[in-house]
């Protein structure tokens, strides 16, 4: 991310209406005012809809309410903020700002002033992060918790923490983040032993599969658990999360630190295993493997694929005449099938961890929280205009 100079944030109280964008069709190359547009829809619904960024979550099922500095609100956050790299309009700082204030920019799992571990409590702290870079007066507030919370950490040994997949990319770029905030070379190495021990000892031997190039979202579900059809069970947004955290640590880190090349290379391992998994309509099962195993389109594992495919082709890590017509067809499919004419994204599959859950994922059934599928929409999105 490209810092810009941050204005004293107000909060605008009129959104920008704006024109839901003709869908491109195929492998055509959209437009960057067309991606924009389509961005902006999708947001400002939810900005409309969510129009305290400080509001409890309720998840009536559950019968309990979810404090909206979860994992899922995030990364939206980070999608929005990418946006805001694109699209540069103060409302969107400023709904973030109000955000962090709101929840005086503390984490979620807390408890009697002990900080989190867990990598979902410490999603929030990549916008806070963010938020304190941007800002000229360097707000302290912005980082404090973020900070000790990562440096309770380091103040260990422990290095097991992410057990599931997703995890990777909740947690590791404020490792990044926070070595680049200090010049602190430490936090770099710690992200990596950790990463390194989510993929070569959690479960049996480690949740890659470095025969498919894919991830397994954790223990429950490496060898030998498999799918109906016999084959491993690789999860498209568990890969996803893997996918979008290695873009971001590239984009992260300093060109010369030790550990980039692990990253280049998972990202396009990866990306040239999803490549021929692709569906014919643009998107990727929920079941990289098993297409017949709650079968059909999926936004948010789509999205991450694409993002970090437009990433790898931006920085000359893919071939742009391979991977190019991959993400158009995604994207040109997203906002074809997905986007709603006020807004809604349709085909997200809400929060879990294999192919079954939060079924059946339609057009229009809303998902259990509506901003981590929007956040990897924002995130695609601002990728893309970026390509050549």
């Amino acid at each position: 991310m490209k810092l810009k100079k941050i204005i004293t944030p107000v909060l605008c109280a009129t959104l920008f209406a704006t024109a839901l964008p003709a869908a491109e069709t195929n492998e055509a190359k959209p437009s960057k005012k067309s991606v924009i547009t389509a961005m902006r829809v999708a947001n400002d619904y939810f900005m409309n809809k969510w129009s305290d960024p400080g509001q409890v979550i309720p998840y009536p099922s559950r019968k309990k309410n979810y404090e909206a500095n979860l994992w899922t609100r995030g990364y939206y956050f980070e999608g929005l903020m990418d946006l805001y790299e694109v699209d540069p309009q103060q409302r969107y700082l400023d709904y973030a700002i109000e955000w962090g204030n709101k929840h005086n920019w503390g984490l979620r799992g807390t408890k009697n002033g002990v900080l989190p571990r867990n990598a979902d409590n410490l999603c929030a702290g990549q916008t806070y992060i963010y938020l304190y870079q941007l800002d000229p007066k360097k707000p302290e507030k912005y980082i404090t918790a973020i900070r000790s919370a990562i440096d309770s950490m380091m103040a260990t040994n422990k290095i097991d923490d992410w057990s599931w997949i997703d995890a990777v990319q909740m947690a590791m770029p404020i490792f990044a983040q926070m070595g680049n905030l200090t010049g602190n070379k430490a936090y770099y190495d710690r992200a990596y032993d950790m990463y390194m021990f989510t993929k070569t000892k959690h479960g049996d031997n480690g949740l890659y599969n470095p025969k498919d190039s894919l991830w397994w979202r954790d223990a429950d579900f490496d060898p030998p658990y498999k799918e109906p059809n016999g084959e491993d069970c690789y999860w498209s947004r568990g890969n996803g999360w893997i996918v979008v955290a290695m873009a971001r640590m590239l984009d992260l880190l300093p060109e010369d630190e030790k550990h980039r090349k692990e990253y280049e290379t998972m990202l396009v391992s990866m990306c040239k295993a999803l490549k021929p998994l692709q569906r014919e309509d643009g998107f990727w099962n929920v079941s990289l493997h098993d297409p017949s195993n709650y079968g059909g389109k999926e936004l948010s594992g789509t999205a991450m694929f694409i993002y970090g495919m437009a990433y790898g082709v931006n920085h000359g890590l893919l071939d742009a005449a391979e991977f190019s017509p991959v993400i158009y067809k995604a994207w040109n499919a997203m906002v074809k099938d997905c986007l709603h004419p006020n807004g809604f994204l349709g085909y997200v599959q809400g929060t879990g961890k294999e192919p079954k859950e939060a079924q059946p994922v339609t057009y229009d059934r809303e998902p259990d929280f509506d901003d981590f599928g929007l956040g990897a929409f924002l995130m695609a999105g601002s990728e893309i205009t970026k390509m050549k």
